[in-house]
Parts: structure tokens; C-alpha cells; sequence
């Protein structure tokens, strides 16, 4: 039977250069930028190759495709695997010391989320942390003496406190207004810090809550890569008992995927918010 072993190995020995490049490199943004057209910083550019080497010791990878790098790249023909990532996310916050993070989402074969077989992320804060979904489980995973001690299994509650929204607020429709004011006359916390990682990574360590980044007027297919960033948290938040989905209350992991990056429209939360978001929104069920 195929193992993962190796991948997640890959991404350990990834995450930990990262959270040291973080520390001993500066934080000045390069001349390029990325396919999304975001200036990249020289952290972005040295995560993401720090990343592809990793990977290019392995044979069972087939293709790798980054958030930072236009089209695919393949690496080993005869592999199994096609691995997405996002490098860096949340980048420009580590000029102000806030918590980023790495995305992987690991697919069998093709760029499909029905062939998605697991889904990583890193989150480089105060401490360095790992949650991996894998096999029916979300783990979380702590970087103590080093090496990653697991902690626990995940598993997101009915109806959290939590509150991330996303996007500019004056370019949100009215429906998206009306559910982020009616979650916080609710009594929810407002928690966001402009960074995907973790804000989701916190929904899912407090209890659950709805982080939502809608369809608005500057961006109206959304900001976030369905490859890279939306279907690995997808896979992550219904592994764990929450749910992903898009502003038509579609399942985040039914989506097609024609290019490697395309956005959407995504809500990730308890079963509760989720509920509600589909309620404003007037969705069925």
C-alpha cells in the first residue's frame, strides 16, 4: 500500500527552513511578481524553492504547482502524485511579526479536488505547528526539540464564537453585510488577520466560527486559489465535522478547476454559521 510518509517528511523538512529563513533572512520585497500579480517578497520566492527541492527528491511526485510560479512543473513523469502549494501565505505580515503559513493540498494523479488524498499546512507563529488531514483524521502537530510531536485530532464543533471575514468591506454585496452584522449582534469575536492560515488555524483550535471571503465588487470570482489555498482548508474543514462551500452553497470540492490559478468565492466554518451564511444568502440546503 502507498505511503505518505515521505510527503509529509518533505513538508517537515520544508516547514522547518522556512521558519529559519523567516528568522535569519530580511523581509525586502524582490522586482517580480507572482501569476496573481502580488509583488513577491524574497521570503515568497526563497519558501517556494526551498519547497520544490524537497519534493524533487521524491520519485513518487509527479508534478508540483505553486501559487508562486505560472504553470506546473513536472518533476518525475512516471510519479504518482501532484502536489499544490502555497509557500508563503500571508506573506506581507511577517514585516509586523504576525503569524504565516504554507498550504499543500496532495492529489492523486491530476489537478481534481474529487482526487484530493490529503491536505497540510504550517503555520509559522510564536511556535511552529503542523495540521495534516489525512485517512478520515485532522491532526495537529507541534515543533518541540526538533522535531513534530503530535498533539491531538481535530474536530470542529457544531457552532463556534469566531468571526473572519474577508475582502474590502465597501465592496461587499449587502446580503455579505447583513451576515457578518447579524454573526456579531450573535455575540461572535471578530478575528482576523488578513492572513488564511491562521485565521482558519484558529477557527479550528477554538471551537469553530466562520472565516468567509464572498464574491465583491473589486473581485468578483473571489481572491483565493481554489488549488492552492480553498480546496486543501476545504478537505481540512469536512475531515474535521465543518464545512466548505462556495456563495451558491455549493460544496468547495465540487468545483472544476481549468487553470491551476483559480479563485473563488469560499466559506469555511461550523455547521451553524454555514447554516446561517446559506440562510442570508438564499441558498438551499
Amino acid at each position: 500500500m502507498r505511503t505518505l510518509e515521505p510527503i509529509f517528511e518533505a513538508i517537515k523538512k520544508s516547514a522547518f527552513r522556512i521558519q529559519k529563513a523567516i528568522t535569519d533572512e530580511d523581509t525586502d520585497y524582490s522586482s517580480q511578481s507572482n501569476q496573481s500579480g502580488d509583488i513577491q517578497l524574497k521570503l515568497d520566492i526563497i519558501s517556494d524553492l526551498i519547497i520544490a527541492e524537497e519534493f524533487s527528491y521524491l520519485p513518487l511526485v509527479k508534478s508540483i504547482a505553486s501559487e508562486e510560479k505560472e504553470e506546473e512543473d513536472i518533476l518525475n513523469p512516471d510519479g504518482e502524485l501532484c502536489i499544490a502549494y502555497d509557500p508563503l501565505d500571508g506573506s506581507s505580515l511577517i514585516d509586523v511579526d504576525l503569524s504565516v503559513g504554507s498550504i499543500f493540498g496532495i492529489y492523486d494523479g491530476e489537478w481534481d479536488a474529487k482526487k484530493m488524498i490529503a491536505a497540510v499546512y504550517v503555520v509559522y507563529g510564536p511556535r511552529m505547528e503542523m495540521v495534516t488531514a489525512y485517512k478520515n483524521n485532522v491532526r495537529h502537530y507541534i515543533y518541540r526539540h526538533e522535531r513534530f510531536k503530535e498533539l491531538k485530532q481535530i474536530e470542529i464543533g457544531q457552532k463556534g464564537k469566531l468571526n473572519a471575514p474577508g475582502g474590502t468591506q465597501q465592496f461587499w454585496p449587502t446580503h455579505h453585510k447583513k451576515l457578518i452584522d447579524g454573526l456579531f449582534a450573535e455575540g461572535y469575536r471578530l478575528r482576523y488577520s488578513g492572513g488564511m492560515v491562521p485565521d482558519l488555524h484558529q477557527i479550528l483550535l477554538k471551537g469553530g466560527g466562520l472565516f468567509s471571503y464572498p464574491s465583491t465588487a473589486d473581485k468578483p470570482y473571489g481572491k483565493l486559489r481554489k488549488l492552492f489555498e480553498v480546496f486543501p482548508f476545504a478537505y481540512i474543514y469536512e475531515i474535521a465535522g465543518g464545512e466548505a462551500i462556495d456563495e451558491k452553497g455549493g460544496r468547495l470540492l465540487d468545483l472544476p478547476c481549468s487553470d491551476p490559478h483559480d479563485t473563488t468565492p469560499c466559506f469555511f466554518g461550523s455547521k451553524y454559521e454555514i447554516n446561517r451564511m446559506k440562510e442570508i444568502y438564499g441558498v438551499q440546503n
